[in-house]
């Protein structure tokens, strides 16, 4: 790809400052925007060109002036019940391809979930004309659903935008998914749902950024992509896995499914019942993430894409060990 002035959204988040390192590391100038000032030294740190502003209320036209290209990553992560990613992904991904198409911004990548599908049932080999759910598993799906209706409204209404859809993002460099597992399992509060021996699909962040590119390449526009590691491994062994990484064993502890996601269903309901003053131990939202099977059908991606991995998953395992030590 011939150098190109990329924006990144969320350019300090796990995923954005990846993919602005990614570019920049390829010749590439990279802006990118952040909330705070902290944020904005440690874009400048890595060589990209920060601007400070949120994507719900700063006049975002100005900033991406001059932009040859959108990544857009930001977006409300809250798995929890009472979350407002129903609202905050959608409106920010409208603001955010509105003022893109005012600043003649060429292409934008727009990188969406599998979460978009979840509703609580497993997801085995699913493709990407697989329809979204009557009833999505909490606020972030769908409010990432909403965000990629956006999306393809932009792409029907004349603007490039490309719809990438992985699953449990991983490698180094984490410092949300990893440490949180880490946290749960040293707490004891993690076990394992009916065993892990469902699987799951995922994606090391490597991977992730070189399918970007490829996709700001070769993706057509409205179209959407799943995206993965390959092969899918059992939920199980993926967790031991990124623990073993961190020197950590994996816990025994074994909990039915039925259990949990009675506690998952009820934990919302008296959520919603005491207006936000009770929170259980997990959402269904985090249910629909963890609990069952969720594998992704990537043949559009390689064909289209010209997609395959790069990085193995033993070889982002190794990664992380080094990284750790």
């Amino acid at each position: 790809m011939p150098e190109r002035d990329i924006f990144i959204t969320g350019a300090a988040g796990y995923v954005g400052r990846n993919l602005l390192r990614h570019f920049i590391a390829r010749g590439h100038r990279v802006i990118g925007l952040v909330r705070t000032a902290e944020a904005a030294d440690r874009v400048r740190s890595w060589g990209g060109k920060p601007v400070l502003g949120d994507m719900l209320n700063a006049n975002l036209v100005p900033l991406m002036a001059g932009a040859d290209m959108l990544i857009h990553t930001a977006a409300s992560v809250d798995h929890g019940p009472g979350s407002t990613a129903d609202f905050v992904n959608p409106e920010g991904t409208r603001r955010v391809l509105d003022a893109a198409r005012q600043a003649y911004v060429g292409k934008a990548i727009h990188i969406s979930t599998d979460s978009v599908l979840q509703d609580g049932h497993p997801l085995c080999n699913v493709d990407e004309t697989t329809p979204y759910p009557s009833r999505p598993a909490g606020a972030y799906s769908a409010g990432k659903a909403e965000a990629e209706k956006v999306a393809r409204r932009a792409a029907v209404s004349g603007q490039h935008v490309v719809i990438l859809r992985p699953r449990m993002v991983w490698g180094r460099d984490d410092t949300t998914a990893l440490p949180t597992l880490v946290e749960a399992v040293e707490s004891g509060k993690f076990a394992w749902i009916s065993g892990g021996g469902y699987r799951s699909s995922t994606m090391h962040i490597a991977n992730l950024c070189h399918v970007v590119g490829l996709a700001l390449d070769r993706g057509r526009s409205g179209e959407i992509y799943h995206v993965s590691d390959g092969p899918a491994r059992t939920f199980r062994e993926t967790v031991t896995g990124l623990l073993a990484s961190q020197g950590i064993p994996a816990p025994t502890k074994v909990v039915p499914r039925g259990v949990v996601r009675t506690v998952a269903r009820v934990g919302d309901a008296i959520h919603r019942a005491s207006a936000g003053r009770y929170r259980g131990p997990m959402s269904y939202q985090d249910y629909a993430t963890s609990a069952v099977e969720i594998t992704l059908d990537t043949w559009k991606a390689e064909r289209e894409l010209d997609y395959e991995p790069l990085m193995a998953w033993e070889d982002g395992l190794a990664e992380l060990r080094s990284y750790q030590a």
